[in-house]
């Protein structure tokens, strides 16, 4: 049997409550003239919808909302999406497109190279599939974790999450022979995730799909924002929901296929 593990990176491999979602406050705070910065609940609960998993467009969503609570339609505001893009990512990378000195420069790990080593042993493929940009992405997987050319699906290569295509995409670079005994995990924070592995389910049911949901950093703060969270994932699919993603063993995953 061959089992496939497909990582997430934001809220799994990497913490992105001080850049990614710090990115989206700033920007939101931005085009609504200072009046609201969003909290991590607010995006969390945006989140939860399962359909704004680029953080552009989850940007651009809390700020129609915004004013839409203000009775201003958003055929009346006709926001620019590129400008809101361009702010968002002078946040995140920097205003050099060159030397990047923006919020993604103190992004801790959340796991490190020796967890994929152990995956490698155990005769587990390993890969991964996120709505993050292609450049974004690789810079933490080649430049922080040292990798080399690891098998990515990127914001460019496939439709955004839920769509399952970037999912299965995944999988046929890691396994050219894949047969109905093979077996896939996939590794995220959010529920567009779980819905994505729901999505995949449907397109190629011969497989055994498993979503594991991991807590990212900024909801392990209380119990109570921690025991929702899992209630949300658990919600959309998730098999089960760990704490880091190193808690996810070859051992481990191998029991949930027993």
């Amino acid at each position: 049997m061959k089992i496939i593990v497909v990582f997430d990176i934001d809220g799994v491999v990497r913490d992105v409550g001080g850049s990614y979602r710090r990115a989206i406050a700033d920007t939101v705070e931005h085009f609504t003239g200072g009046e609201y910065r969003p909290t991590p609940i607010d995006i969390d609960q945006l989140k939860s919808e399962g359909v704004w998993n680029n953080d552009w467009e989850a940007s651009q969503e809390l700020i129609y909302r915004h004013f839409e609570t203000q009775r201003k339609s958003r055929e009346e505001l006709q926001l620019d999406y590129n400008t809101i893009v361009a702010f968002f990512q002078a946040r995140y990378r920097g205003t050099d497109p060159d030397n990047w000195t923006g919020y993604i420069c103190n992004e801790p790990l959340l796991l490190q190279p020796s967890y994929l080593e152990q995956l490698t042993v155990a005769g587990i493929s390993w890969g991964f599939f996120s709505g993050a940009t292609r450049a974004s992405a690789t810079y933490v997987l080649e430049k922080r974790l040292g990798l080399n050319s690891p098998v990515l699906i990127a914001m460019e290569d496939a439709p955004g999450k839920p769509d399952p295509t970037g999912l299965l995409a995944t999988v046929h670079l890691l396994e050219k022979e894949l047969d109905e005994l093979t077996s896939v995990v996939y590794v995220g924070d959010t529920v567009a995730d779980m819905y994505t592995v729901e999505k995949a389910r449907s397109h190629q049911p011969s497989w055994n799909w498993i979503g594991v949901g991991i807590l990212p950093p900024h909801v392990q703060d209380t119990a109570a924002r921690r025991d929702a969270y899992i209630e949300t994932l658990r919600k959309a699919g998730a098999f089960t929901v760990l704490s880091n993603v190193e808690e996810l063993t070859p051992v481990k995953i191998k029991e949930f296929l027993l």
